[in-house]
């Protein structure tokens, strides 16, 4: 799966940009602020979600004309050749096309598929709850592109019970139909997440390379995840009266956690060190990547941003070692060319440069 044409307009820092590539990686070059991420942050559209920045539409627009802004591109998966396309005007949500025809989001995760490490990962697993669900959710959902569709149901109905909750409603007739839906899209999201957990392990076992192997489990803040959809509305029904005095819902799958342990040394990944727990993530990323080429018969787009600057050069030529061997379209930043000696003519090479705020990208090779 990979890009072979890319189009940018009134994007972040770029005016315009217009790229024609093949299926090699992607190693982009130049100084910090010259808008390396915002290039790879608009190839990220391409798969389901909002990005790997999370950002509105209008924050994607170029500064000071907000005009709004268009991405359009190729894809390639198969022999299969698709014309994607976003857009947005006057800070709208944007609008997603496939050769010509408005497609939601779960459509695309049909044509395209990507996922990312960025910097802000880095303190994954000494930081909060919160951003472990999402690292872990956003893998899951390059397996499951419904995956979103059940999140917001559960998120949605979750929002309308806690306001009874507040609100120290109890007649049980209010709950029964929000903890219904609850219960249906929970159980979805679950069993979403143990089938991901299950495969990136049987990815990593299967790893050549010598990025350590993370042992992976879902936890709960208390008590344990009902494993069926009956068990998760029995849980619901009966916290309710420790709900109405805390004012919010104590059990589900919004209270699950991430737990990672370094398997060759037995230590909690959140006690590692940094270039270890680094090494975990990458790890994680690579075998994302080798599952799903496994389950969908194409390697997805990898997105991996400012990824070298933490490795010394032998950890580095393993990691382009296990991007070349996967056949993946990997597009990687970095401050110079240096850091991806190691992929020799194996990579297509852009420079970015900056110039009173205008990016400007350049083929190199």
């Amino acid at each position: 799966m990979f890009l072979t044409h890319l189009t940018l307009s009134h994007f972040r820092s770029h005016r315009l940009a217009r790229l024609d590539l093949d299926a090699r990686p992607v190693a982009i070059y130049g100084p910090n602020g010259a808008g390396k991420t915002n290039l790879i942050e608009a190839v990220s559209l391409f798969s389901p979600g909002r990005g790997m920045r999370r950002a509105s539409a209008q924050d994607m627009a170029r500064r000071p004309e907000a005009l709004g802004w268009k991405i359009s591109g190729i894809i390639n998966s198969a022999g299969d050749a698709r014309e994607v396309a976003f857009s947005s005007e006057n800070g709208a949500a944007r609008q997603v096309f496939v050769d010509g025809k408005s497609v939601s989001q779960v459509a695309l995760g049909q044509v395209a598929r990507a996922v990312w490490l960025i910097p802000a990962m880095d303190r994954l697993w000494i930081e909060g709850a919160d951003g472990r669900r999402r690292f872990l959710d956003r893998l899951v959902l390059s397996f499951f592109p419904d995956h979103a569709g059940a999140s917001l149901e559960y998120e949605k109905a979750m929002r309308e019970r806690n306001r009874l909750l507040k609100e120290q409603v109890r007649d049980a007739h209010w709950y029964k139909v929000l903890e219904d839906r609850m219960a249906k899209a929970g159980t979805v999201i679950h069993q979403n997440r143990l089938h991901t957990l299950n495969r990136l392990r049987e990815a990593q076992n299967a790893a050549l390379t010598p990025f350590p192997v993370a042992d992976l489990e879902l936890e709960q803040s208390e008590g344990t995840m009902p494993a069926t959809e009956a068990d998760l509305l029995e849980a619901f029904q009966e916290s309710r009266f420790r709900d109405l005095a805390a004012g919010r819902t104590l059990v589900g799958p919004h209270r699950s956690d991430l737990y990672g342990v370094f398997s060759a040394k037995g230590v909690p990944a959140s006690e590692c060190s940094t270039g270890e727990q680094k090494a975990l993530l990458i790890s994680l990323i690579l075998a994302n990547a080798r599952a799903l080429s496994e389950d969908i018969g194409a390697t997805p787009i990898l997105l991996l941003d400012e990824v070298a600057a933490h490795l010394d050069s032998g950890r580095r030529a393993a990691l382009y070692d296990e991007i070349c061997a996967l056949g993946a379209q990997a597009w990687m930043t970095g401050t110079g060319p240096e850091l991806f000696a190691e992929l020799g003519p194996r990579a297509q090479y852009l420079e970015v440069t900056d110039e009173d705020g205008l990016s400007a990208v350049n083929l190199v090779c």
